[in-house]
């Protein structure tokens, strides 16, 4: 930690002394703990002081406090226990990414708008990034303008929302407002130096003036030494423009309608390291002028350019004197432009008829969203009601460009639509509260409801020239190759960045509709014993038409020992049901390994490729969870809750590792290795041309612990000042615990594994184990000044082995944002995240020691062009410089 971040620190908590393990701005305010709350119960007069759970409420200025304008990455400022990584190169979550609480995965999460289910979106993660195999909800679709507050119920809450609340829940209340606006516009650019990224000149040569290779070189990978400048490289990219508006109308004398608008287009950055492969050629031939000339920056690696346009308008009007009819809905459109790998000109893969030097694939992803829910809630007679109905739809496309199929040959087209995915839900809810009076209890309300979901799925395929084979030989598409064996090998197959979704794949159409529907019942209890003793009781009922039915219940009190000091706790049981994604996403790719084709394809649980292998219908994921906490409030400006947790998952939902066939020419299993046994089982079931699959599994439990602290001050300076001081730690640990064996006939084959080393880290260290928040917020009449600054914890990021392993070490970022208003209504603010410019630990890259041989070992070829793990919690695009005007109507 150095002094200018130790000066940060100390200016965020130097007014009062905590413990070293204290929150973020995620806490309420000292002033507001007597909140009223929404989440976590159905009482309507419930506050945040007393409930017997932990929920942090987020008021809409802490969200507009900052120069991101995304709302993920405002919530990864704020709370501790969320966790947003931004990871590259990983296709579709290059634009929709997925964030995650308490270190489970990001559907784990429950998100609600209004107290409604939100939709998750269509898109599967299944590349390497965190929260790798889920389908979760896009946060970022929700702008923050729209938002009056979020509350985060820390606890698990299966019980009482259904699907999805093991983590936790994420309740966003839009704006109710009914006269009035404003109208913002943020411009904001990243200004940085990359740090251990050095800028280059070319390549180094000898006193002949034949190019130096690396030490690292094996003759065969011609990687050359590269001269810089001895200056890290400098970056000014990721232009973002935000423009957002709300307005509130009055409908009647007591209704409202609440619009709300974002158009955000943010530019793309670039974090890629010199190249210093060999291009041209192949090693042991004359050396290409062209390698001496070569802008070795081909690569691009960062955030993707994306450009969004959302609206969210909120509704409600009075019905005589006791219901209320309410509307809220959303749309979101997205376009979103990322990169591939780029390949080289001598690559088998890469068509040098059509690129002869080589080319990046760019996908383009075009995403459309909307939802709509309505219903009537108020007083029917004694008992509380809130009737709604809600649909919602997500679409996902994608476009390759500046691609090629090479197995069409120098006819390729260079654009091409590998096809899309759609998710649907449909929701119909009916909630009823009761408030018994007149019993010995000093209050007691019972609830219920029943709740009915529809969802469904499917795949659009792309078109036929974005996966089809056509023929060609690598010989054809790369001179390079012609006359050799490599040769004579059949050219790569499909749309090269993102291979097309094939309508038919292992002998199944993989394009048809998937349904389910679920029906629920829960009951809820919610007394206050006495005036010291609270207690809560929820049970549910869900019966899903694919997996069954589920029972999950909870409890929950909350003791006032003397004033000031507060005890709670609660135990639950949740449930996550297989998301449609997980059961039936499908994609097929041929990768040419050593000149050898394979067709390597992810497969739905009901294939019967997956059958043969032991698939089997996926079951829920169960959980067990118990907290335990404390509250302190020894002055009214001041509070500090600590929290611990515990929580169990049994069968949580993985994908399998590739499961790889070995086969000789003729098609037959060759060796005794578990490749070839692989080969055996396809082709007894009759699958000769699968090479390599993999499908998702209840694979293994995890046991996830830690503890949240959360302490807020709020006092006046003099008579028109205000300090807000907040702080927060999320102390965060997983362990696998239990893993399934081996299904079906792989149960017979030794040596294969099904979750192997680097996705079981991914789990357990791939996010940061602790997470410190400290922020200070000050108002003057018309001066403002929020100064932040969080410190991420080690993070590891797996390799396939321990060599390849990236250790992060615990990094320091800090914000700074000064606002004025010069006239009445207008503010003008400026200000930077990441103020010192601080980057991830660098990927290491040339030449290592291998930890367990004490060999010597190159890293991979990547570990140039990827120079910072998109692990980091993080990020790494460095400082971002913004300005922003608002005016208030």
């Amino acid at each position: 930690m150095t002094f200018r971040h130790l000066m940060l620190a100390s200016a965020a908590t130097g007014l009062f002394t905590l413990p070293s393990f204290a929150q973020t701005s995620a806490a309420p305010a000292a002033e507001d703990s007597e909140t009223i709350i929404v989440t976590g119960t159905r009482r309507v007069d419930r506050t945040v002081a007393d409930s017997p759970v932990p929920i942090d409420v987020i008021g809409s200025e802490a969200l507009r406090s900052s120069g991101f304008t995304e709302t993920n990455r405002v919530l990864n400022q704020l709370v501790p226990s969320f966790n947003f990584p931004q990871p590259s190169i990983t296709d579709g979550t290059d634009v929709i990414r997925p964030a995650t609480l308490r270190g489970l995965s990001p559907d784990q999460t429950l998100v609600l708008i209004n107290g409604k289910r939100r939709h998750t979106t269509a898109l599967l993660n299944i590349n390497g990034s965190v929260g790798r195999g889920s389908a979760a909800v896009d946060i970022n679709l929700i702008p923050s303008i729209a938002i009056e507050r979020v509350e985060v119920l820390r606890d698990g809450a299966a019980a009482q929302y259904g699907s999805d609340a093991i983590a936790g829940v994420i309740n966003f209340q839009l704006s109710r407002k009914r006269e009035g606006g404003s109208i913002s516009v943020t411009y904001g650019q990243y200004e940085t130096t990359m740090d251990g990224t050095r800028d280059v000149t070319g390549i180094a040569r000898d006193a002949g003036g034949n190019p130096i290779l690396q030490p690292n070189s094996t003759g065969s990978a011609s990687f050359f030494q590269l001269t810089d400048t001895g200056k890290d490289r400098k970056a000014s990219d990721g232009k973002t423009t935000t423009i957002t508006g709300n307005i509130g109308l009055p409908i009647g004398a007591e209704g409202f309608v609440n619009i709300s608008a974002e158009y955000r287009d943010r530019g793309a950055t670039n974090r890629t390291a010199a190249d210093p492969r060999r291009y041209y050629g192949l090693a042991g031939t004359p050396l290409d002028p062209k390698e001496l000339t070569l802008n070795r920056f081909t690569h691009r690696y960062g955030d993707a350019k994306t450009e969004d346009v959302l609206v969210f308008v909120n509704a409600g009007l009075p019905v005589g004197e006791a219901l209320e009819l309410y509307a809220f809905g959303s749309y979101g459109h997205r376009d979103g432009e990322s990169a591939a790998f780029y390949r080289l000109p001598n690559e088998t893969r890469t068509a040098t008829v059509i690129y002869p030097d080589g080319f990046l694939p760019l996908i383009t992803t075009k995403l459309k969203d909307y939802s709509i829910t309505g219903g009537v809630k108020g007083d029917v007679g004694p008992v509380k009601m809130d009737f709604s109905l809600g649909y919602a739809r997500n679409e996902f496309d994608f476009l390759i460009k500046n691609t090629a199929n090479a197995s069409l040959g120098p006819n390729s087209p260079r654009n091409l639509d590998s096809g899309g995915l759609r998710y649907d839900q449909f929701t119909a809810n009916l909630d009823l509260s009761y408030n018994i009076e007149g019993t010995s209890f000093e209050s007691l309300t019972i609830a219920g409801g029943l709740e009915y979901r529809r969802e469904g799925y499917q795949l659009r395929a792309g078109e036929p020239d974005s996966y089809r084979n056509g023929g060609a030989l690598v010989g054809a598409i790369n001179p390079l190759y012609a006359g050799t064996a490599t040769g004579n090998t059949g050219a790569a197959i499909g749309a090269q960045g993102f291979p097309g979704i094939q309508p038919r794949i292992a002998g199944q159409d993989v394009t048809q509709r998937r349904t389910r529907d679920s029906f629920s019942a829960y009951g809820e209890l919610d007394v206050d014993i006495a005036d010291w003793w609270t207690v809560q009781l929820a049970g549910r009922y869900e019966k899903y038409s694919d997996f069954g039915d589920t029972f999950n219940g909870k409890a929950a009190t909350s003791i006032n020992l003397i004033d000031g000091i507060k005890l709670r706790a609660a135990l639950s049981t949740g449930f996550r049901a297989p998301s449609l994604q997980q059961q039936f996403f499908a994609a097929q790719a041929t990768n040419n390994v050593g000149g050898v084709l394979l067709e390597t394809v992810t497969l739905p649980v009901d294939s019967p490729v997956a059958i043969a292998l032991g698939a089997r219908p996926l079951k829920a994921e169960k959980s067990t969870s118990y907290s335990m906490g404390v509250v302190f409030t020894p002055l009214p400006s001041l509070s500090l809750t600590i929290d611990y947790y515990n929580i169990d998952i049994n069968n949580r939902i993985v994908v399998t590792e590739n499961l790889q066939a070995t086969r000789d020419a003729a098609g037959n299993p060759t060796g005794s290795d578990p490749g070839a046994s692989i080969a055996r089982i396809l082709n007894n079931a009759g699958f000769n041309s699968v090479n390599a699959a993999r499908f998702f599994i209840n694979g293994i439990d995890t046991v996830t612990k830690g503890f949240d602290a959360v302490a807020t001050w709020r006092t006046e300076i003099g008579d028109s000042s205000t300090l807000r001081l907040t702080a927060g730690f999320n102390y965060n640990e997983t362990e696998i615990n239990g893993r399934r064996a081996n299904p079906g006939p792989l149960a017979q084959v030794p040596g294969v594994v099904l979750f192997g080393r680097q996705e079981s880290l991914r789990i357990e260290s791939g996010q940061p184990r602790t997470k410190l928040n400290l922020s200070a917020d000050f108002e003057r009449e018309w001066l403002g000044v929020t100064l932040r600054a969080n410190r991420y914890g080690r993070t590891l990021g797996a390799g396939a082995d321990p060599f390849l392993d990236v250790n992060m070490s615990a990094k320091w970022l800090s914000d700074l944002e000064v606002r004025v208003e010069p006239v009445t209504g207008l503010q003008l603010a400026v200000g930077a995240n990441n103020l010192f410019d601080v980057y991830p630990d660098r990927v290491p890259a040339g030449r290592g020691v291998d930890p367990v041989t004490g060999a010597a070992r190159n890293y991979g070829a990547t570990a140039y062009v990827t120079p910072y793990s998109s692990f980091s919690p993080f990020g790494f695009n460095g400082r971002f410089l913004y300005a922003r005007a608002t005016y208030r109507f």
